[in-house]
């Protein structure tokens, strides 16, 4: 009997001593970059992404798996284009997200309104907004990002090697005394252009080159007029191009006036990746890297005026 006994009282003091880990949950509480905190009982394992910087981060978190729906932008990596689109931006339809069952939401703050929010949260869903406006801002998307999916290792290695690409960059650029101009919309749209806190004047710094437009603050419509008189060395485009009609250089260069700016007589126009250097994700370093090779490219592979 009394080895019966210890046999019995072993195997109750294991299953005590097991019972505290099976009852533990990985719940997850994150503070969004609208400082709501948002609760999870566990990392998410169905989310949709409204933005293609957030779709651009769950992927290379290795969560696209996750990823129940996405955005109609939200077009990289390719593979994400076999995801169902929602709309979203300003035409954001909560029924065909709400179809989707997913646990999360991500969304910025640039078109959905408080009232969709809501709603979506009375459905069940919990909404969680990813604003980045800088390159901070993008590394603070990325742990958010990763703590609500269970990656907060993924996520800070992430961080930690685009720092040290930008680094790296930055390192190599030094300081060269040269002005660039990063026009977000070109003429026909109206020009808008990249000032202060955002993430392009941060990579005109860390190519060693000063922002034209850096005394004013965030995304501005500029004239014509502004650019001429700032002459910038060099002009970042970042229209995509498509194979019809004039080239984005090409339409810089016939504008009237523009000929005798810098940038164009010394074949300085950029036509960057218009997705990688305009969305506030992990392609920033890329995008930056590019720009560094363009600036520093041989004498020989600059256009002559």
């Amino acid at each position: 009997m009394s080895k019966r006994f210890l046999s019995l009282f072993l195997a109750l003091l294991m299953l005590l001593a097991s019972a505290p880990v099976l009852a533990e949950t990985p719940a997850v509480t994150v503070t969004d970059m609208m400082g709501r905190e948002i609760t999870l009982a566990e990392p998410a394992t169905r989310i949709v992404a409204l933005t293609a910087a957030d779709c651009e981060i769950l992927c290379a978190l290795g969560c696209e798996d996750a990823l129940v729906g996405r955005g109609e932008y939200c077009n990289y990596p390719a593979s994400v284009l076999e995801k169902p689109s929602v709309q979203s931006g300003y035409e954001t339809n909560l029924e065909q997200i709400i179809a989707l069952e997913p646990q999360v939401v991500l969304m910025s703050t640039m078109a959905q309104t408080v009232e969709q929010v809501e709603a979506l949260e009375q459905a069940g869903i919990r909404v969680v907004v990813s604003d980045a406006q800088n390159i901070e801002g993008v590394y603070t998307a990325i742990r958010l990002i990763g703590a609500l999916m269970g990656k907060d290792a993924e996520a800070e290695e992430m961080v930690t090697g685009m720092q040290a690409g930008f680094a790296d960059i930055a390192a190599k650029a030094g300081n060269t005394g040269k002005t660039i101009y990063f026009e977000v919309s070109p003429l026909q749209w109206g020009l808008w252009a990249a000032g202060k806190d955002t993430f392009m004047d941060e990579i005109a710094e860390i190519c060693g080159m000063t922002n034209i437009f850096a005394d004013l603050t965030g995304w501005v419509e500029v004239s014509e007029e502004q650019v001429l008189v700032r002459d910038p060395d060099y002009i970042v485009t970042t229209l995509m191009y498509y194979g019809e009609g004039p080239t984005p250089e090409e339409e810089i260069r016939s504008r009237d006036g523009w000929d005798g700016l810098s940038a164009v007589r010394n074949g300085g126009i950029f036509n960057a990746d218009g997705d990688a250097i305009t969305r506030p994700g992990p392609r920033l370093l890329d995008a930056a890297y590019a720009l560094y090779e363009f600036v520093n490219r041989p004498a020989e592979e600059v256009p002559a005026a």
